[in-house]
């Protein structure tokens, strides 16, 4: 049982690190994407719209999904602390209580992905929106 302690309890906290990681590189090639386009070489608000939106979904899917990630570690951690309190009798307020602390960070670190991502996320579409916008005003359009 132990063993299957450590596998949600590193698997899902290392999960959310992976996706974290994730989102930060596709943040940072996005933000260094914009900064260098050129909208002459689009032909089309369309085609234009795509390059600038292309990945933004990593970020936005992963800032929706860390929390409830993080949570089903917190449950997955709370239900191994229950069983065990059946299994050994163990009924200590404080092995309780330690259980239920470990559980939780999952949560925790599940909130510490999504908000940064939630704000990458707005961010970049801000910058998207912006420069869609000159390239109307450029082209007429």
């Amino acid at each position: 049982m132990e063993n299957l302690k450590y596998a949600v309890d590193y698997g899902v906290i290392g999960l959310l690190a992976v996706l974290a990681l994730w989102a930060g590189i596709v943040a940072v090639e996005r933000w260094r994407f914009y900064a260098g386009v050129n909208p002459a070489q689009f032909a089309t608000l369309q085609t234009y719209e795509i390059a600038l939106t292309q990945r933004l979904v990593v970020i936005g899917t992963i800032a929706a999904n860390a929390p409830y990630i993080g949570l089903l570690g917190t449950v997955l951690g709370i239900m191994l602390t229950f069983h065990t309190m059946g299994t050994t009798g163990a009924l200590a307020v404080s092995s309780i209580m330690i259980g239920l602390s470990l559980a939780l960070k999952a949560t925790a670190v599940g909130l510490l992905v999504a908000i940064p991502c939630v704000v990458m996320n707005n961010v970049l579409r801000r910058r998207v929106n912006e420069l869609l916008t000159l390239y109307k005003v450029q082209h007429g359009a």
